[in-house]
């Protein structure tokens, strides 16, 4: 808990803090409003504390309707040519105007609480950056329910962000070069070690927030067959670092099936 001048000075700090939430967006146009309205009615707890906020989403490369519904609920439109999560985050921020960055994918939906958390944590100056954990949208075997309980032991104790949710401070993120252009997945892992080691040189230290998930889709469970999840559990678990520059490999995440 801080105290004293500190306490002060965060105060001070915060208000003049601006949060831009980057959404990159891959033919989306099917769960991308929800997203952005709960992402707006959320914010609300941005507001009450005067701080401002914007909504950006990249198109990356979309061929349904995804730019024009982001434009009409209000967000900025970035658009990256190169199908790619990372890139697209990575473009997004290059227009944001915030002094923290927050990255939200977008079939993911904040609640009003993970908002009031996310501001409250903002108001320690030692902050660098950080994620959440995860709930998923719909009841799951166990055997997935496992590996979802798993991760959020994983990220709370390693302070690795999962990418559905990740927030920085926008200096942070420029000083360490934004998330790695050679990995077509898992690029938030690589961009967790490097905002803690840059955030360790400064003073500053990487958290996960915990009492308030962040809802995310588990849509991947019921688009996908037995044998594709077993292959790209198998390819995530087991050969992840020889083939992350492969696009191929992580065709869950490119192929459009929505």
């Amino acid at each position: 808990m801080l105290s004293g001048s500190l306490w002060e000075a965060s105060i001070n700090l915060v208000k003049k803090v601006t949060l831009s939430f980057i959404i990159p967006a891959f033919n989306e146009a099917k769960l991308l409003p929800a997203t952005l309205k709960a992402i707006k009615q959320a914010a609300v707890s941005l507001d009450n504390r005067g701080l401002d906020w914007e909504l950006i989403v990249c198109d990356n490369n979309s061929s349904d309707t995804t730019a024009q519904i982001a434009r009409s609920l209000g967000a900025r439109v970035a658009f990256e040519p190169v199908n790619q999560i990372a890139r697209a985050r990575n473009k997004g921020a290059s227009i944001a105007k915030g002094s923290w960055l927050v990255f939200v994918d977008a079939d993911s939906m904040p609640s009003g609480e993970l908002m009031e958390e996310l501001a409250m944590t903002l108001l320690n100056p030692q902050v660098a950056g950080g994620g959440c954990v995860l709930e998923m949208d719909q009841p799951l075997h166990s055997f997935w329910m496992f590996w979802v309980r798993s991760w959020n032991w994983i990220s709370v104790h390693f302070r690795l962000a999962a990418g559905s949710f990740v927030f920085c401070r926008a200096d942070g993120f420029r000083a360490v070069g934004g998330f790695p252009d050679d990995c077509y997945t898992g690029e938030e892992i690589w961009f967790s070690r490097r905002l803690k080691h840059w955030g360790r040189n400064h003073g500053m230290k990487f958290v996960i927030l915990q009492k308030y998930p962040l809802v995310t889709s588990a849509r991947k469970i019921s688009l996908y067959s037995g044998w594709e999840l077993a292959r790209t559990f198998l390819a995530a678990t087991v050969l992840y670092p020889f083939i992350r520059h492969r696009r191929k490999a992580w065709f869950m995440w490119y192929d459009g099936r929505r």
